[in-house]
């Protein structure tokens, strides 16, 4: 159990530095194609790669009736959680346009403070000082980051906030749907969703030619087999081997990793307030996921 444990570990840092890089891959493919278009071709892929997966992998449900809930689990949970992930993709490829990786990567994180907020709000779920003490320090972290000068946010930064928050959603619909249906056909539901809605959206708002998504193919692949496909599969075989604590604080890392992958590809620079935001920012990520001991009797 314990060789588990550090297999699943390894197979999120693993994930986090796929899902890291994915963002230097993102702003390199918007300079060959509009946002959407390039939303909907790599959720194309994921879907067509994770759909393979799940049709190899059967489920182990055998009673009828256990089994005919559990079916109907898996669509409907496929289908909100594309809805999630659709809007949430698509704000990020916008925002993407006008801010670096490395924030993207960084504000894209702060569903990791999001989430016990509208855990909070929503469903009444108590959380400790230490938890509020970590959303004030995102909040600063944030501020130092995104602000400009004149206290206004930059468009990028705004569009990936909205993205923070719909993938705040994203992960409260997942871990509803996850342990009632089957979590890879959930995720091949909701990657054929998501690629559904992002082609009504691009051929509504953008006009998608065969020629620029050619020349985008290396991010298209990349965000859509690796990112998307692998990384979310990697991501739903190691949770099963790991503490959910963990295995978020492991994830969190996409962040640093996607500035790293900003400075080597894309030779992005940060000003020394934008990472002192970071630091501050990564702070209050790792204390979100840290547990406290249990009061005793």
């Amino acid at each position: 159990m314990k060789n588990k444990k550090i297999i699943g570990n390894a197979l999120l840092t693993l994930v986090a530095i796929i899902w890291g890089t994915a963002f230097a891959f993102q702003r390199v493919g918007m300079d060959h194609i509009e946002p959407i278009t390039f939303t909907a071709s790599r959720m194309s892929l994921a879907a067509v790669f994770i759909g393979i997966v799940s049709l190899i992998k059967k489920s182990n449900t055998e009673d009828v009736s256990q089994k005919e809930n559990y079916n109907k689990n898996t669509i409907v949970g496929g289908i909100c959680c594309g809805c999630f992930l659709a809007s949430a993709s698509i704000f990020q490829q916008m925002g993407i346009v006008y801010t670096t990786a490395g924030k993207a990567g960084f504000i894209t994180a702060l569903y990791m403070l999001l989430v016990p907020i509208i855990s909070f709000v929503l469903f009444k779920k108590r959380n400790t000082l230490l938890v509020w003490l970590a959303v004030l320090l995102g909040i600063a972290g944030m501020y130092l980051l995104c602000m400009t000068e004149s206290l206004e946010l930059s468009r990028g930064d705004a569009l990936i906030g909205i993205c923070a928050l719909l993938f705040s959603g994203h992960i409260l619909c997942c871990d509803h749907f996850a342990g009632r249906g089957n979590p890879i056909k959930i995720s091949a539901i909701q990657f054929l969703t998501t690629a559904i809605i992002s082609w009504v959206f691009a051929f509504i708002m953008e006009k998608p030619n065969i020629e620029t998504i050619l020349e985008a193919v290396i991010p298209i692949v990349y965000c859509g087999i690796v990112s998307g496909g692998i990384g979310y599969t990697l991501q739903m075989v190691a949770q099963k081997y790991t503490d959910p604590t963990v295995a978020s604080l492991l994830m969190s890392l996409e962040s640093v990793f996607a500035v790293i992958a900003g400075v080597i590809i894309l030779n992005e620079r940060m000003s020394g307030r934008e990472l002192l935001g970071c630091i501050i920012m990564f702070a209050a990520i790792i204390m979100v996921q840290i547990p406290l001991p249990k009061r005793k009797q």
